[in-house]
C-alpha cells in the first residue's frame, strides 16, 4: 500500500513541474510579423461574435491590428504589455484566453487538478473494493442460516 502512495505522489508531483514549465515558459515568435499574428490571435474582436483580431476583418479588428502593428514596430513594449494596453482600451473581454499569471492561471490548474483527484479517487475506490473478497463462513453464521432453515420447515 505504501509503494501506491508513493506512486501517486511521484505522479502528482510530475504534473504540477508540468504544469509550472508549461506556464513558465517564454518562448516567443521570432519576426515582427509573427509576433503582430500572436497577438492578434488572442485578442477578441470587439465588434464580432467569437472572433479572434487575427481573422475579424471588422473595422474594430483592424483598428487593434494597425495599433498592435505600431506597438511592435516601436519595440518599446513586450507582447504581454502590448496585450494589456489593448485590455485597458477595449475592456477585460477582449482576450479569447484567460492569462497564465494570478488568478486567470486557476482556469488552467484547477481542471488538471480535479481530474488527477478524481483519478486518485476512482483508483482507491476500485483497490477498496477489490480488497474487500467475501471471507468463508464462520462456525457462528452457519448456526445462524441453520437455525433460519429450521424454523422456515
Amino acid at each position: 500500500m505504501k509503494t501506491r502512495k508513493s506512486i501517486w505522489l511521484a505522479m502528482f508531483l510530475l504534473v504540477a513541474v508540468l504544469l509550472v514549465f508549461g506556464a513558465s515558459r517564454t518562448g516567443g515568435p521570432k519576426t515582427q510579423q509573427d509576433r503582430i499574428d500572436s497577438i492578434t490571435s488572442v485578442l477578441a474582436c470587439p465588434t464580432c461574435s467569437g472572433e479572434s483580431v487575427f481573422v475579424s476583418r471588422a473595422a474594430a479588428a483592424d483598428s487593434i491590428r494597425a495599433e498592435v502593428a505600431r506597438q511592435v514596430a516601436a519595440g518599446l513594449r513586450s507582447d504581454e504589455q502590448i496585450m494589456s494596453y489593448i485590455e485597458q482600451r477595449f475592456g477585460g473581454q477582449v482576450l479569447l484566453v484567460p492569462r497564465a499569471t494570478g488568478v486567470d492561471s486557476l482556469v488552467w490548474a484547477l481542471p488538471v487538478a480535479a481530474l488527477v483527484f478524481s483519478m486518485f479517487l476512482l483508483v482507491s475506490a476500485f483497490v477498496k473494493w477489490r480488497g474487500n473478497k467475501p471471507t468463508s463462513p464462520t462456525s457462528q453464521d452457519e448456526q445462524i442460516v441453520a437455525r433460519a432453515l429450521n424454523e422456515r420447515i
